[in-house]
């Protein structure tokens, strides 16, 4: 058994750790880059705090998915500011595009010279600039992830600056701020938490570390993810599902995913659906094509074993089998509204490139069997 655990260097969680920020700030820095949302929620609040620690911060705002000139701006802006800290304040695309801002401050040459997929996929030589990243929504964990997801609309596709140097210095997850979260973003988020809980739980990088915490997450989600959806206000439920998110980074951080982000990344970039709903409605369909095979004489019988957990943890059902954590991961999607995909116009092309895409992305890598071409388009046409 061999594997490696990397985090961020410090996680504050619980209610109330937001107001914690200023202090963190003023013993890393002294002028801020402060990435926020399209409204800036938290921002102006925090802003007026950091001045009263000393620290002067310059907002920068992230309409919609990062894409490469999004990082390129704030650079340039952290840049002229003379800006020694970062601090994100959002959802997973603010904290991306502060990562990665982070990551790029000091580093010579362009994005695209560190872009993996698309790009020249060099690793980052220069120090990060300290980095606190404070998420606003219940789903992605990039607060304790190595790598900021960017769209590259160009290429129609979504790929990632990874470097250890982009871990966050500190990681501050606090239920209180997700309690005023839309139903839909509440779903979609969440859904995407799940999924990032059972594809390393389910993947070919599992291990003891990351099980743990997929364990603790899967439970927490399966019990809190329809509280959450229909009263947002419920803090045991609030509570759950930033804990989940959090366990979810740490387990894709240091295991791989699998189909549905292998998928999804391509889509998102290609069609411009949210990642979220992405996720959720391919999540089923994946582990029912990833069960079928294991079904066919396959030897490993360990991985069935832990789809068979995964329904029990789902359901609460001792005696469940696989596939009954498939049927309840569908009926989760139809409670929560989850849309289509809605690729019935897409060309037949179009669907071509999303599953060569697919095959490449790295997720994919530690998916717990090879699908075909064959398969991948089964899922999406079911998907559809």
């Amino acid at each position: 058994m061999n594997f490696e655990f990397a985090t961020a260097g410090r996680i504050l969680f619980g209610w109330g750790a937001f107001e914690q920020t200023p202090a963190l700030a003023r013993s890393l820095g002294r002028t801020a880059l402060l990435v926020l949302g399209r409204e800036g929620r938290h921002g102006e609040a925090l802003a007026g705090l950091l001045a009263g620690r000393g620290v002067r911060s310059f907002s920068f705002h992230v309409d919609g998915e990062p894409k490469v000139r999004t990082v390129e701006t704030a650079v340039g802006l952290a840049r002229a500011e003379g800006c020694d800290l970062v601090v994100a304040v959002g959802g997973g695309s603010v904290i991306d595009a502060g990562k990665a801002a982070a990551g790029m401050a000091m580093q010579p040459g362009n994005v695209l010279e560190y872009l993996e997929v698309v790009g020249d996929g060099h690793p980052l030589t220069a120090p990060a600039l300290p980095f606190i990243a404070v998420p606003t929504t219940a789903g992605t964990g990039a607060e304790v992830t190595r790598n900021a997801v960017l769209d590259v609309p160009e290429r129609r596709v979504k790929v990632s600056l990874r470097h250890p140097s982009l871990l966050p210095r500190v990681a501050v997850v606090d239920p209180a701020l997700t309690l005023t979260l839309p139903p839909e973003i509440t779903a979609f988020t969440g859904m995407d938490a799940l999924t990032q809980l059972i594809e390393p739980f389910v993947g070919l990088a599992a291990n003891p570390m990351t099980d743990g915490f997929c364990r603790e997450g899967i439970a927490r989600a399966a019990r809190s993810l329809v509280v959450a959806y229909h009263d947002g206000s419920n803090r045991d439920a609030r509570e759950d599902m930033a804990a989940a998110s959090l366990l979810g980074g740490l387990a894709l951080a240091n295991a791989k995913l699998g189909a549905v982000h292998g998928l999804a990344g391509v889509l998102g970039g290609t069609f411009g659906l949210p990642h979220g709903a992405i996720c959720a409605r391919l999540l089923p369909f994946v582990m029912d094509a990833n069960i079928t095979q294991l079904e066919r004489g396959s030897t490993d019988t360990t991985t069935l074993e832990r789809y068979r957990e995964v329904a029990r943890m789902l359901t609460g059902d001792s005696g469940a089998g696989p596939r009954d954590g498939v049927e309840w991961v569908r009926s989760l999607c139809a409670e929560l509204a989850i849309p289509r995909l809605a690729l019935e116009d897409a060309a037949e092309a179009d669907l071509d490139s999303v599953i060569a895409g697919a095959q490449r992305a790295s997720s994919m890598k530690g998916n717990p069997v090879a699908l075909s071409d064959d398969d991948l388009r089964a899922i999406l046409r079911s998907a559809d």
